[in-house]
């Protein structure tokens, strides 16, 4: 997977109440049953291993890192999705929630033990002060940046608004390093992508799911509408490749906007008759206009909902690479001023009742994307069912191979992007598109609803 960070996203989501998924919209409370005797003892066990390690480890090692690497150690052998999270890495979490934080507005990535800018975000500090795509970030405030992680430079950029910081940049071209003075500014994720593809087929990228992106959908939908006359508009291309995912009601707004009724998704905890439902409310923002959803092996978790929804309720064609797979649901439990826990709790179910998890969703029409001959080679395909201790879901596929998640910089070598709207304009045809819409549900097959 091409891996890339932006000042605007620090890492997954946290909600704001007392208990909330990071995909969020469900509220659980339950309560365990009460350790047994065999338990203390176990518990014993572990304390007295913990004040050997204090008193005779070669160095000396610190308390409060001994206990969160063995709370870290007992959730990740649950499942690769539970954790503790200490209270920065709280904060960095309610920070992707918002949606807008102090920053420069930057995406950049690591380089050589440099920050290599990817883009300035239009009207943003880091724009207005002329820092350019391909510059490389050497300093921060005097600090050589070699040694220091993409997530340590990214937080040492962020920071409160109306605070300055100077980047020493080195630029393809100039003679010797340059200093650039940048104010803090807020920046806003914009989390939907827009765009007109010729002169009638709609681009929708919807690269993540924050407090925002049903909002972004709303407005980049509406101008694409007043930029295309209503009868030469040929449908929408609704891209989630490269969507990690978010905030569960999120992805059930962003469903319901091309949905009329039906049920968007449903969740599973471990009583089975624990069982939540999101559905769909009456109106189409598209005005039923027809939609092809983009995925590929970056595709997880709340991107997964939106294009199972939309596939089974035959309302789009979902064309490209199988989806990641992440079918589980995390709850966020504040623990005070020590963090938070991340726990999963549930598992996503399609409409058709089938699960997402270690599965993903296959698109109606198979579309690689063929990967650049200076990647071939060095990225693999990985789905959820390749991390370890992944959950087993009820359909998994145990290859684990996944697909895929690379997505060309250009437009004209977007094999994907391309077959998409050659359906649209009707220069290629497959039984796939437009969807039986008689065929509602039936996707699931041997899928069992719960």
């Amino acid at each position: 997977m091409i891996r890339k960070f932006s000042l605007m996203m620090t890492g997954a989501a946290i909600g704001a109440i007392a208990m909330v998924t990071v995909n969020q919209g469900m509220v659980f409370s339950s309560r365990a049953d009460a350790a047994g005797s065999e338990t203390y003892r176990q518990l014993d066990i572990f304390g007295d291993i913990f004040e050997r390690i204090r008193s005779q480890y070669v160095t000396e090692p610190k308390d409060d890192q001994l206990i969160k690497n063995a709370i870290n150690g007992m959730l990740q052998s649950l499942d690769p999705h539970s954790s503790y999270l200490d209270p920065k890495e709280s904060d960095n979490m309610r920070t992707q929630t918002r949606g807008e934080f102090g920053g420069l507005g930057i995406e950049v990535t690591m380089e050589n033990e440099l920050v290599k800018v990817i883009t300035p975000i239009d009207d943003t500090p880091a724009a207005k002060a002329g820092v350019l795509a391909g510059d490389l970030v050497s300093q921060i405030d005097g600090e050589n940046v070699r040694g220091l992680s993409l997530q340590q430079a990214v937080e040492k950029m962020r920071g409160l608004v109306n605070t300055p910081i100077v980047l020493t940049i080195l630029r393809k071209g100039a003679d010797k390093p340059m200093k650039i003075t940048i104010v803090r500014d807020t920046i806003v994720i914009k989390s939907v992508k827009f765009r007109v593809e010729g002169d009638d087929v709609g681009y929708l990228d919807v690269n993540s799911f924050t407090e925002k992106t049903y909002e972004g959908l709303e407005e980049a939908i509406k101008n694409i509408r007043e930029k295309v006359p209503e009868d030469k508009l040929k449908g929408y291309v609704l891209d989630l490749r490269l969507n990690p995912g978010g905030l569960l009601f999120q992805a059930v707004s962003v469903s319901d906007a091309f949905l009329d009724r039906g049920e968007i998704v449903s969740t599973r905890g471990r009583d089975k008759n624990d069982v939540e439902r999101k559905s769909a409310t009456p109106g189409d923002l598209t005005r039923g206009k027809p939609v092809v959803v983009l995925v590929n092996g970056g595709s997880a978790s709340a991107s997964e909902i939106v294009a199972g929804a939309l596939q089974d309720h035959r309302r789009a064609t979902v064309l490209g690479s199988r989806s990641f797979g992440k079918g589980s649901v995390q709850t966020i439990i504040p623990l005070g001023s020590n963090g938070a826990l991340r726990l999963t709790t549930a598992l996503y179910y399609t409409p058709s009742g089938c699960s997402i998890q270690g599965k993903g969703i296959e698109p109606d029409i198979k579309v690689d994307q063929p990967l650049p001959a200076e990647l071939q080679g060095r990225v693999e395909a990985r789905g959820e069912s390749s991390l370890r201790n992944s959950i087993e879901g009820e359909s998994q596929d145990d290859s684990g191979s996944g697909s895929f998640s690379y997505v060309p910089p250009d437009p004209k070598d977007d094999v994907q992007l391309n077959y998409a709207m050659d359906l649209l304009r009707g220069g290629k045809t497959n039984a796939a598109f437009p969807p039986n819409k008689d065929d509602v549900l039936s996707a699931g097959g041997a899928c069992k609803r719960v």
